[in-house]
């Protein structure tokens, strides 16, 4: 269950004493078996490893306060290098993180709470309270609202102004030239993106093709003694449409391991056009800086000012809300390659599932295994094709959104006038009053 939720959290937490931090196999198998639905398939940007029981030291009384203070700064240095020496060496897990996603605590809860051998802060938990806070970060809703607010307003007092066609007819075909012209570079990248992943794709396909029935070996046919009893472990992967999670030990999952020649072949490209971390955001940062530039236009244009900074409001929003569509359908275009093969393959389990017997394992095995040799050419090809349409289909929806929301933003605030609205230049000015208090953009100003 924890799975569908792990591919929404922005940090992902593991927990875990720091006498055994690095030692413990547990969290590093759920690192590894859930890293791609963190990584490229979720919006996983940190990894915070949390050594607890940090301040638990044997033989307490028979050192100094400044000794103690030593000693679990020395274990807490060394459980740190001890983690990130162990992350280092997950390779599957670096191709969808960088070095820096990952973070190691320390934190002491008795020393926090009674501090006598450490202040609060080098606890390391007033740092974790600090990280949970910004996470709700109600001012950033809050500055999202009043910029809303104050670029309706802008465009309601503006356009109560008179006198002003010629002005509204320049700055609407400039900006009807800069959106063109913008569209168009986005247009172009977004093309080299799908270039890019398509010849990705084309080297996966043909890898799994050749590779799969090799790749599929080791799970059908484990080493002793984990072949014995094995007929029940496979039956329930069959019965559960190619998963099982054994109590102990790794997660087989044979959707995932046929699919992995593609995925594999795409991490790197769409870490860097899908990126969870940094503020370049989505297709290589074209989205975060697409802008009308609408700020040159202020001091030239001063009696269209205020419909100027309705457009910039509507720019904003319209970017913040498609690096949210992104982010979430990114997830899909990623886990469709795995998708696609399940599909394929659950012809296959329902069959394998239905045998019984002395031959069972055997027959179970076999099915599976003509199933993808015979399914092979064609499964991995479908695979392909469904991720390029659903990431083609994404980019011609941003595309649209984008192009027809500014359009109809231009339209509305630069070719729409009533002289009969009211004068809203006290709530204007207001409502500007808290924008600026708030920290928004210099450049919005009147």
């Amino acid at each position: 269950m924890w799975k569908g939720f792990v591919g929404k959290c922005c940090t992902v937490w593991i927990v875990t004493e720091i006498n055994r931090a690095a030692a413990e196999k547990e969290p590093w198998e759920i690192l590894e078996s859930a890293c791609s639905l963190m990584g490229n398939g979720g919006q996983c940007q940190q990894i915070h490893f949390i050594c607890t029981k940090s301040d638990h030291l044997e033989n307490w009384d028979d050192h100094s306060k400044d000794a103690i203070r030593t000693l679990i700064f020395k274990r807490n240095m060394k459980a740190k290098k001890e983690v990130q020496k162990e992350f280092n060496k997950l390779n599957n897990v670096k191709k969808h993180f960088s070095d820096d996603c990952l973070k190691v605590f320390t934190v002491s809860s008795k020393e926090f709470l009674k501090k006598q051998n450490l202040q609060r802060d080098e606890t390391e938990i007033t740092e974790l309270q600090e990280f949970l806070q910004n996470l709700n970060d109600c001012h950033s809703e809050t500055l999202n609202y009043v910029s809303g607010a104050f670029g309706i307003l802008s465009l309601i007092q503006g356009s109560s102004y008179r006198d002003m066609a010629g002005s509204k007819a320049d700055v609407c075909s400039i900006l009807g030239d800069k959106l063109r012209n913008e569209l168009q570079h986005i247009r172009k990248s977004m093309d080299e993106t799908y270039e890019a992943f398509e010849k990705c794709l084309n080297e996966g396909v043909e890898k799994s093709i050749r590779s799969c029935e090799v790749t599929l070996r080791p799970i059908l046919y484990p080493k002793k003694p984990a072949n014995r009893g094995f007929h029940g472990v496979l039956k329930c992967v069959v019965k559960n449409s190619g998963i099982h999670k054994k109590k102990k030990g790794k997660q087989i999952n044979l959707n995932l391991k046929l699919s992995s020649w593609l995925t594999d072949s795409i991490d790197e490209e769409f870490k860097k056009t899908f990126p969870n971390e940094g503020k370049c955001g989505p297709f290589h940062g074209v989205i975060s800086s697409f802008s009308l530039h609408t700020e040159e236009l202020t001091e030239k244009y001063k009696d269209a000012k205020l419909q100027i900074i309705f457009l910039k409001t509507e720019e904003k929003k319209i970017k913040k809300k498609l690096s949210k569509i992104i982010r979430d359908r990114k997830k899909l275009v990623y886990c469709s390659l795995t998708g696609t093969v399940e599909q394929y393959m659950q012809e296959c389990y329902e069959k394998a599932a239905e045998f019984r017997g002395d031959d069972m394992l055997k027959n179970m095995r076999e099915t599976i295994e003509k199933h993808v040799r015979d399914s092979k050419n064609i499964m991995f090809k479908m695979a392909k094709k469904v991720m390029l349409h659903l990431l083609k289909k994404l980019m011609e929806e941003t595309m649209e959104m984008l192009e027809k929301t500014l359009n109809e933003a231009i339209e509305l605030s630069l070719n729409t006038d009533d002289h009969s609205i009211p004068d809203f230049s006290t709530e204007l000015e207001l409502v500007k009053q808290y924008y600026e208090e708030l920290g928004g953009s210099r450049d919005e100003e009147m």
